[in-house]
């Protein structure tokens, strides 16, 4: 009898399992859905935002009030702010970024990460590639309305800065929450905080034009949505295994 109950308070336990898991299992899948669904959305949006800023841009639409903010921003121009946009600028510099996000794919796959690694790998590789195709494609002028306290080359839209610190310290920003999810506010506030304040630099600076920058944002938000809804597929495929 003893045997016989422990065997039926076995199967309970297993049963018990199986249900939690089956459960588990159906909430992740109706996040994952939810996710992509807002994931499309924004990107769409984001695209579409870009293609209006673009065809404004280059209808000679937006002239006036990109001189117009940019002579409005050079009036605030003191020391002081001149060495926080410096610095601003340096953490969103280009060759830093990619090279920091293949550093970190380089660490997941030793760790046998490796949805997280190609992941990272992607979105850094194709911001920098997307970025350097879309100058190319627009080869727009940079701004030359004073001395640049920084010196640029290469063309002007959409800004690389904007663009790539957007794709790479937004995937930062959510790798992170994921993994500390109870601090996701902090997170969030604080890599929206620096990606705003890197695209300012780079306006305060003289180097871009405020639709630069704007378009900067919009297509490296598009690029971001596609490599999150990619990673969080992938991760969807491993749950059904």
């Amino acid at each position: 009898m003893r045997k016989l109950k422990k065997l039926r308070d076995r199967g309970l336990i297993k049963n018990s399992i199986k249900n939690w898991r089956k459960k588990r299992h159906s909430i992740q899948l109706s996040y994952i859905s939810i996710l992509l669904l807002c994931g499309f959305a924004i990107a769409g949006l984001a695209l579409w935002g870009f293609w209006e800023i673009a065809e404004n841009v280059f209808s000679q639409e937006t002239q006036t009030l990109d001189t117009a903010v940019s002579q409005a921003v050079y009036a605030i121009h003191t020391p002081w702010l001149t060495q926080i946009a410096i610095a601003a600028t340096t953490l969103g510099e280009p060759v830093l970024l990619f090279a920091l996000s293949i550093m970190m794919s380089v660490a997941l796959l030793f760790r046998r990460q490796w949805i997280d690694a190609i992941a990272w790998a992607v979105n850094a590789i194709g911001a920098t590639g997307l970025n350097f195709w879309l100058k190319h494609l627009f080869a727009r002028d940079r701004p030359a309305l004073w001395e640049r306290i920084v010196e640029v080359d290469f063309y002007s839209f959409p800004s690389g800065h904007a663009m790539i610190s957007l794709a790479i310290y937004g995937f930062l920003g959510y790798w992170l929450a994921k993994r500390f999810p109870a601090r996701w506010k902090l997170i969030a506030s604080l890599t929206t905080i620096l990606i705003f304040a890197i695209g300012f630099s780079r306006l305060y600076l003289g180097v871009h034009w405020l639709t630069d920058i704007a378009a900067g944002y919009a297509a490296g938000l598009v690029w971001l949505m596609a490599c999150l809804l990619g990673m969080e597929m992938a991760y969807n495929r491993f749950l059904k295994r």
